[in-house]
């Protein structure tokens, strides 16, 4: 037998067993704290046009998509992404509503990247997208949900690290660098490569207080003490509003009681060029990565037609589910499953035990004894399956075990 098809390609594994059961109610989870804000659900199929995230759009690199084609020859790829998909079919079926519309989504999206420090290349996300609301309003009900979603999913150590794209580009506005150039700004400064970023503007034609801002940008984090620094550094209009954008959201926070759980990163520059506003991410301890990412995108779906400002997030549940079980906090099962034993002569008294507890909603498995096994086995099996009791038949009579 080939022994290749037993493993799974790069990137990708098997979920299987209770990290399955503790997914799942993960989901769960999450899912209530966002149907409790009034966010109805969407489900977009699982590959796209290749449009949907073109380079237009400001999404995945092409050379990150899986790609293939239909029989009429269009392009197809796999979805690396979920807001592009949510804007076009938001923008096709709510093309007329012009107040808010809140929607949230789950599924699986498909990066086609190089493997490193783990990463897989499929991840299951869960998110909200509030669309039609342009206010101050909007991206603190998007945070306070996110604070929210990871409380309810059993954290208690993580922070929000927010920050204000329109920041960046306004430094950008008044260097005129190519668009190469910044990619690089991006990733140097996305990266906290303090002094990457500080040799790299050295060696361009930079206003003194522009080439501060950016040697400045990688440690502009922490509390919202961080806010008055800059402030300090803006160098146009633009800046300058986007700090005092992100102090008011902050104020707004403190009503709703989170604020101990934000900070603030003007370093957070994210690769999807689709952002206009405020950018965060959602960071705790046992993961590398964050567990959350989101943003302002107020011209993503007048790409798809309409013109409407929007806000979201995504949870990278895989992420989210390491930390908690790295973190002894992942939610265990309830160990409320039956397996009931039975030797063929009773297999109508069997049958009929099954359907009466499944009737009560018990979960219940069937085992028709197997030659050669004994009670031993049964019990080990019943808790590798995670029942929490045996019922077996002795003498006529139902024994009863808890595990």
């Amino acid at each position: 037998m080939n022994q290749q098809i037993l493993h799974t390609p790069e990137g990708v594994r098997d979920i299987y067993n209770e990290e399955c059961s503790r997914k799942l109610r993960l989901q769960q989870q999450l899912h209530d704290t966002l149907r409790r804000y009034g966010y109805r659900d969407i489900e977009t199929p699982t590959f796209e046009f290749f449009d949907v995230f073109s380079r237009e759009v400001g999404t995945v690199p092409s050379k990150e998509l899986y790609k293939f084609f239909d029989r009429e020859g269009n392009t197809l790829v796999l979805r690396p992404d979920f807001t592009p998909s949510i804007a076009r079919a938001a923008s096709k079926y709510f093309l007329e509503e012009d107040l808010p519309i809140r929607l949230c989504y789950m599924g699986n999206t498909f990066i086609n990247s190089a493997s490193y420090r783990g990463r897989l290349k499929e991840n299951t996300q869960f998110g909200a997208e509030l669309m039609g609301d342009a206010s101050i309003d909007a991206d603190a009900e998007i945070i306070a949900l996110v604070i929210e979603s990871l409380l309810s999913a059993g954290l208690k150590e993580f922070q929000v690290s927010v920050g204000h794209i329109a920041y960046f580009k306004s430094f950008l506005m008044e260097a005129g660098i190519q668009q190469e150039d910044e990619l690089t700004l991006r990733e140097l400064i996305s990266n906290k490569n303090y002094f990457g970023v500080e040799e790299f503007v050295a060696n361009l034609d930079l206003d003194e207080a522009v080439r501060r801002a950016f040697i400045r940008l990688p440690y502009l984090y922490g509390t919202s003490e961080v806010l008055d620094e800059a402030k300090s550094l803006a160098v146009n209009m633009t800046g300058a509003q986007a700090v005092d954008r992100l102090a008011e959201l902050y104020e707004i926070l403190k009503l709703y009681g989170y604020e101990r759980y934000v900070s603030f990163d003007f370093g957070i520059v994210s690769k999807y060029k689709y952002y206009t506003g405020i950018l965060f991410q959602a960071y705790t301890y046992g993961t590398g990565e964050p567990v959350v990412k989101g943003g302002r995108y107020d011209t993503l779906l007048e790409h798809f037609g309409k013109k409407s400002p929007a806000v979201g997030f995504a949870v990278v549940v895989d992420q989210l589910l390491s930390a908690l079980t790295r973190q002894d906090l992942a939610s265990e099962g309830d160990h409320t499953g039956i397996l009931v034993v039975y030797q063929e002569e009773e297999r109508a008294a069997a049958l009929s035990l099954a359907n009466e507890l499944r009737g009560q909603g018990k979960e219940v498995e069937l085992l028709r004894a197997v030659e050669g096994k004994g009670l031993d086995d049964y019990r080990a099996y019943a808790e590798r399956t995670g029942a929490g009791k045996l019922l077996h038949f002795q003498n006529g009579d139902i024994a009863e075990e808890k595990l």
